[in-house]
């Protein structure tokens, strides 16, 4: 222990020696390259001299970067980015002039606008030479990050010594996916886990569950982090009763969510207690939340509470580094294979640039490695339960394909932060279990738009017999709805304006996309729309959606039968007669008929839901948004994510019973913390303890 101890401070004093003498190098270049910087009176040339105040130069002003920088993020907390961003500039130029003015030979001399620039420069190349040196150094990060949880944990109360709980969610990643990334040794932690590697025994249970019809991470986060995702028809939709649309991002609309779940269950969620959420949409009821979104809003403290969790990580000045060289690879790497996949001409593709290289990279480089300290953070103060998500693989494989050469880098590096994470619960003052899950998968496959010319929104529109784009009007599928049309009202469009169906004011469609499930409300009408009302307003949308080859089957509310699943050739199946009957939904698997009759019961269920076509055999599905790996509806793999549990945790169903839905996944995971005999509440002291 001791020659461990002695090997991390000699290795911690060599980065700190190297750092100083590369920044002492850099002020020298740098004096000798600005005219309003000097380390030397204007008459004197005397070398040693030069060095020597360039080197306590140097040393000084890293020594109060080191100092300020902590107070500099907890900045972060009060004021704007922009603001911030400046304030980093000229805090670091004021921060030179005074390490000049400390130095004791008194000789250089600068200007605060070159003070500015010297700083910045000074600051990057610090930054980026001890990062170089300590970012393969993760034992010296978990030690860093124990000694800070020792630090925040003393004079706290006990520990409990009974296991702890870790709740990893990989979103987006699937069943099939986490299966064949294992098998290849993509992720082999994982492998080692599930005893695919030899010589090591199995230790955790993979188990397949089902998603509801919304296959996405607001309707399935919310059901497993408060046990009810009641009314959550998709990702977006719209509330006829508010006239607001909800979409499951926005912190209004999650704040909303959550609220609505607490009602209806009478239960705080998972995490009641000594819980933490990190990086998720919902808390979940835990005491700790941190980047979580459904408290961004409402009161200042509530949103810098949420906010904190950046100061938690990017107060060390190890981690900043880490996280900017890091974040510049991951631009330059999708910029590399945006352009390799255009020269390639590579199918099915979307845009890849504007913003898009920058909010992959947060999503991959920021948002893991805050996320997964925040959790090592967590087992290092002894938490009981701790959700986070980690939301790297869903972006990267939406824009890149399910299985693309991108979405298996991003595996790659989510299974090093498993393997990271678990080697910090060795260092945790209580034993941990960690369930690894997700949300939902992701299904393959080309946007409507790129193989029919036209966009959900076109094609509604031109059912409805109102203008569309004229992109829509040549293609096929514009053409069919506009001869639809004709048909329906037993005339030539000439004769109804160019297409226009007759149609009281504002009675437009307002049609929302939300992966491969789509959804069309008509806003002018208080209530859900009949069947038979849109029939009577819109004599062809309804079958210029059903008979369009993109589209797999309808649900629409229906005055004779409560709710009819419409097909393509005139199929229309009532919803209580699709167990014998399944028509449209055979190939959608023997759980489509039960999620749609569930989503048909929402008070918000839209006026018609359309899913779109899935091809059974290779899992294809048409996305209504620009994404080649697309979520939120029905087909494919992207109802089929997956729950990794530790074998000392009971079975997760009974042989032969089936894991369906994400209010089910709540009950396991809620049955799994009781199993711990409630570490929620941290132990008692023993009447022995008490006396002493």
């Amino acid at each position: 222990m001791r020659g461990v101890r002695w090997r991390r401070a000699v290795s911690q004093a060599g980065r700190s020696v190297a750092v100083w003498a590369v920044s002492t190098v850099t002020m020298l270049a740098l004096a000798g390259i600005l005219p309003d910087f000097r380390l030397q009176p204007p008459d004197g040339d005397n070398s040693p001299t030069i060095a020597v105040t360039a080197a306590v130069g140097a040393g000084v002003f890293g020594l109060l970067s080191a100092l300020v920088w902590p107070v500099l993020v907890r900045l972060l907390l009060l004021v704007p980015a922009l603001v911030l961003g400046l304030l980093v500039f000229f805090l670091n130029g004021s921060l030179l002039l005074l390490a000049l003015r400390l130095n004791p030979s008194g000789q250089s001399e600068v200007a605060p606008e070159t003070a500015v620039i010297v700083a910045a420069v000074m600051s990057a190349v610090a930054s980026a030479t001890g990062g170089a040196l300590a970012v393969r150094d993760d034992d010296a990060y978990r030690h860093r990050l124990h000694r800070l949880s020792v630090r925040r944990s003393r004079g706290g109360p006990p520990c409990a010594t009974t296991p702890g709980t870790v709740f990893l969610q990989l979103d987006g990643v699937g069943h099939d996916v986490l299966l064949a990334a294992a098998a290849t040794g993509v992720m082999p932690t994982t492998a080692r886990w599930l005893g695919h590697t030899p010589g090591h025994a199995a230790t955790h249970r993979l188990t397949l569950w089902h998603t509801d019809w919304s296959s996405q991470t607001g309707a399935s986060q919310l059901g497993i982090l408060h046990g009810s995702n009641h009314d959550v028809p998709a990702f977006r939709w719209y509330e006829k009763d508010s006239g607001e649309v909800m979409v499951c991002n926005r912190p209004t609309s999650a704040a909303e969510l959550q609220r609505r779940a607490v009602e209806r269950t009478g239960d705080a969620g998972l995490l009641a207690g000594d819980g933490a959420s990190r990086g998720n949409l919902f808390g979940g009821g835990a005491d700790e939340q941190a980047l979580v979104l459904s408290i961004a809003v409402g009161r200042r403290d509530a949103a810098t509470r949420s906010r904190a969790g950046y100061f938690a990580y990017f107060s060390d000045p190890a981690n900043a580094v880490r996280t900017a060289l890091s974040f510049v690879a991951e631009v330059v790497r999708e910029i590399v294979e945006s352009t390799r996949a255009r020269l390639r001409r590579q199918r099915p593709r979307v845009g890849r640039g504007g913003l898009y290289p920058f909010v992959r990279a947060f999503a991959t480089v920021v948002e893991r490695d805050v996320v997964v300290t925040a959790v090592m953070g967590d087992m290092l103060a002894g938490r009981g339960a701790v959700y986070a998500d980690l939301v790297a693989y869903d972006e990267v494989a939406h824009h890149s394909g399910p299985r693309s050469r991108d979405a298996q880098k991003v595996l790659a590096r989510l299974d090093r932060s498993l393997a990271l994470i678990a080697n910090v619960a060795e260092h945790a003052p209580r034993p941990y279990r960690i369930v690894v899950l997700s949300d939902h998968g992701q299904s393959p496959g080309e946007t409507f738009r790129a193989r029919y010319g036209l966009t959900l929104g076109d094609l509604v529109r031109a059912g409805c017999g109102l203008p569309v784009p004229r992109r829509a009007q040549r293609t096929h599928s514009g053409a069919e709805a506009r001869a639809a049309v004709r048909a329906a009202l037993r005339r030539p469009v000439e004769e109804s304006g160019g297409g226009r169906s007759p149609a009281a004011p504002g009675s437009e469609p307002l049609v929302l996309a939300s992966g491969n499930l789509g959804l069309v409300s008509f806003p002018d009408v208080p209530h859900r729309m009949s069947k038979e009302e849109i029939d009577a307003r819109h004599p062809a949308l309804l079958s210029t959606l059903a008979n369009h080859p993109g589209i797999g089957f309808l649900l629409v509310r229906s005055e004779r039968h409560g709710a009819v699943v419409l097909g393509a050739f005139g199929a229309e199946i009532p919803l209580d007669r699709l167990d014998e009957e399944p028509g449209p939904l055979a190939g959608f698997g023997p759980r489509a008929a039960d999620a749609v009759r569930r989503t048909h019961a929402f008070p918000h269920t839209a006026d018609i839901m359309v899913n779109s076509f899935h091809d059974p055999a290779d899992g294809e599905v048409l996305a209504f948004e620009e994404q080649i790996g697309s979520h939120g509806g029905l087909g494919g793999p992207q109802a089929r994510p997956f729950l990794l549990s530790p074998l000392d945790l009971s079975a997760p169903v009974e042989d032969g019973e089936d894991l369906v839905g994400a209010e089910h996944v709540h009950r396991v995971l809620r049955r799994w913390l009781s199993e711990r005999n409630a570490p929620e509440t941290p132990l008692e002291p023993t009447p022995e303890e008490r006396a002493a």
